[in-house]
């Protein structure tokens, strides 16, 4: 495959960015991972592309980056769809973002930031995933709550941690002991046929997915509500679902504790159901919702 690496196309063997780079040495950058959809008339593109460049600048002003230039990170997006024909079968992207070279430490240097576009094969999904839940809260009071940043090491513990006990996916609350969100994707609760999202205001993500479930079942006439919910209510729920830019809207069928005992399990339930088919639907119209 063919990457964009600061300004240009190149081999996959040949992208890489210096070992100086503030990206590599602590974090101090800001990515988006896109799935890559084939539309009709325009091609292969980014799914959601503008929503997620908008996040991105979001998490670059967030980490008090230099704001990215929207249409350099649109021209890398589709420079890349456009030189990996086999995109059209579906894929991801990833771009990340960082604050360039700088010094061993946390200080920066005011020099130019790294842009980055990488490409892949698509993630096949399981039909249902399970949670497991993580014994490492999420701080909603973190600078970086909410924030896409390249500092994910919390989120590589977690889902080992969730792996290791059973489940596919983490599932973590926030100091305040309420539903937050997995390491990847955003969790979506039902009870009395009503969606139930945790707000951004216990620190979770503000997902593209997320928020396009939210839109278009309200749109659709379906109950949505963004409320907190304390871990302890999991148990009575009757259907959950996470959401994710590559997972789309994926069943949950089981949840775990900690130490890998099932606490809630149900089959994939209605609601669900017609989440999934309506957010395809919708998609399937429209690349760039």
């Amino acid at each position: 495959m063919r990457f964009w690496v600061d300004g240009r196309l190149v081999t996959e063997s040949e992208a890489s960015v210096g070992v100086l780079d503030h990206g590599f040495t602590v974090g101090d950058g800001v990515f988006e991972t896109f799935k890559v959809v084939h539309d009709p008339v325009v091609g292969v593109v980014p799914f959601a592309m503008d929503r997620h460049i908008a996040r991105l600048a979001a998490s670059a002003r967030a980490m008090g980056l230099r704001l990215p230039d929207a249409d350099e990170v649109r021209d890398a997006l589709l420079a890349v769809c456009a030189a990996n024909p086999e995109l059209a079968d579906g894929g991801r992207l990833r771009i990340t973002y960082t604050s360039g070279p700088g010094p061993l430490g946390s200080d920066r240097l005011d020099q130019t930031t790294t842009l980055a576009v990488a490409a892949s094969s698509p993630t096949a999904w399981p039909a249902t995933t399970s949670l497991a839940l993580s014994p490492w809260p999420r701080n909603e009071r973190s600078p970086l709550a909410g924030v896409k940043s390249t500092s994910y090491a919390e989120n590589v513990l977690a889902l080992a941690r969730a792996k290791s006990v059973g489940g596919d996916e983490a599932l973590l609350a926030n100091l305040a002991g309420d539903v937050c969100e997995g390491t990847a994707s955003n969790v979506f609760l039902v009870e009395d046929r009503t969606l139930i999202s945790p707000p951004l205001s216990t620190g979770c993500l503000a997902g593209i997915t997320r928020a396009l479930v939210l839109q278009w079942c309200a749109e659709e006439g379906i109950p949505v509500l963004e409320e907190t919910m304390p871990v302890a209510g999991l148990t009575a729920v009757e259907e959950v679902f996470i959401t994710s830019s590559t997972r789309d809207v994926h069943p949950v069928t089981r949840i775990l504790d900690e130490s890998g005992a099932e606490i809630w399990s149900e089959p994939v339930g209605p609601v669900t159901s017609s989440v999934a088919e309506l957010f395809a639907d919708r998609a399937g119209r429209d690349w760039n919702p």
